[in-house]
């Protein structure tokens, strides 16, 4: 006899989206400034494309799980 099927489940709480979503947006924001005040003040030929390329993409994750996150704490499930 077949098994029935278990239930998708997710393998963070439901209970702490919101706190994903606000911990992760907010560190997301900070590395997204540190990225715009360094590029502000630092000249062209100091730049370290290592270091830009580090906190874009650190930036972009954070802020691409704290959107995912925030969707899902407000119902929208993707």
């Amino acid at each position: 006899m077949a098994q029935a099927p278990k239930p998708i489940a997710s393998p963070v709480p439901e209970a702490w989206y919101p706190s994903m979503a606000a911990l992760m947006l907010v560190f997301g924001l900070v590395f997204t400034a540190s990225f715009f005040i360094y590029e502000a003040t630092s000249s062209r030929k100091n730049r370290s494309i290592a270091k830009e390329l580090t906190t874009g993409a650190l930036a972009s994750v954070f802020l691409g799980f704290g959107s995912l996150f925030l969707l899902l704490a407000t119902g929208v499930y993707v």
